[in-house]
């Protein structure tokens, strides 16, 4: 019979993660491996249940107990509320495998992340990134004041045509719907290619609205958080109307899920990219793994196995602007853990 073990996590950012909402340290996640109860020794796959605290609907009390259900019964994990727990059990139970992704031969074009901080802090690490060859940026803004803002993206533009930068912008919700529109007319004389979640999620009126008018291109991020039907999922996408959709697995409803909007996007002509919930290496491989499948057309936004200083050893590395994947280099093993029978 089939069961899971699962593990609580705790990965540590190697430095101050600021975004609008929070500053985070560190990102709790939980694991979970497959075995047969006839062979308990023998892993048969591997996954994370990336909740995302504070963000993430998935941030209940009895998270543990929904999650201790799914590894006696892993079948019921496909099926599960908890969005974070269905990305998991999906790793374990279908996971995707694109053999040309893991030949090494197919680099998957990422954007440069760049986390908010002061004014200096944020100049630096534009610098850095633009160094290591990355040709997409995308800041995180509503951190600081608006104008050290518009400072620092005039800067990058006076450095960089268009032609041979791609500026992405982040506001996490940032914008208050009556400032938003101005905020973005200030924004678009610097060749924006998109901003993400002007204002929080839940006011779909108002994005409509700044969708229909916007100078600059608007991306659904957490808009799409938690688990929808697909008539659901239909009814928001066709409503708002954006320009793009982010797709975070973990928080949108799992692979599955994303798959439902990814068709959505193709029928209504709205782009689309995929992006990691600061998953460890373990829920990052498997997003890299299922996006490669999918043959992206523009850069992804996976960037982001290098933020911590006790992730696991993975064969994802990122070159000149892409992540890679090293077949020399053995699969992520998570085997030594101190993991948890559902049944103690």
């Amino acid at each position: 019979m089939l069961q899971a073990d699962y593990c609580a996590y705790q990965l540590r950012f190697l430095f101050e993660a600021r975004t609008s909402r929070e500053t985070m340290r560190t990102k709790d996640t939980y694991l979970v491996r497959l075995y047969d109860t006839d062979e308990p020794h023998k892993t048969l796959g591997t996954g994370e249940c990336a909740l995302f605290r504070g963000l993430s609907a998935d941030d209940r009390p009895d998270y543990v107990d929904e999650l201790r259900r799914c590894c006696l019964n892993p079948a019921e994990g496909l099926a599960s509320p908890y969005s974070s727990i269905r990305f998991g059990f999906e790793q374990l139970l279908q996971p995707t495998r694109c053999d040309r992704w893991r030949s090494g031969s197919m680099p998957i074009p990422i954007n440069g992340l760049v986390w908010m901080g002061d004014k200096s802090t944020m100049a630096k690490r534009i610098a850095e990134k633009l160094d290591a060859g990355f040709r997409v940026l995308k800041l995180k803004i509503g951190g600081i004041r608006f104008d050290d803002e518009l400072d620092l993206i005039r800067e990058v533009r006076r450095r960089f045509a268009p032609s041979d930068l791609e500026i992405r912008l982040d506001a996490n919700g940032s914008f208050s719907a009556d400032d938003a529109l101005s905020r973005l007319a200030q924004l678009a004389p610097f060749a924006i290619h998109s901003l993400e979640q002007p204002v929080k999620a839940g006011q779909p009126e108002a994005m409509r609205r700044i969708c229909s008018t916007s100078p600059i291109a608007i991306a659904l991020d957490e808009e799409l958080i938690g688990v929808r039907d697909a008539s659901e999922s239909l009814q928001l996408v066709e409503h708002i109307r954006p320009q793009y959709l982010i797709f975070k697995p973990a928080l949108c409803g799992g692979f599955a899920a994303a798959d439902v909007y990814i068709d959505i996007a193709r029928r209504l002509g709205i782009g689309w990219w995929a992006t990691s919930a600061l998953e460890s290496n373990v829920g990052l491989a498997a997003i890299a793994e299922w996006v490669a499948a999918k043959h992206p057309e523009i850069p992804q936004g996976l960037g982001t196995g290098q933020l911590y200083d006790n992730n696991f050893a993975s064969p994802l590395y990122m070159e000149a602007g892409s992540l890679r994947y090293n077949p020399a280099h053995e699969d992520i093993n998570i085997d030594s853990l101190p993991w948890i029978s559902p049944n103690s």
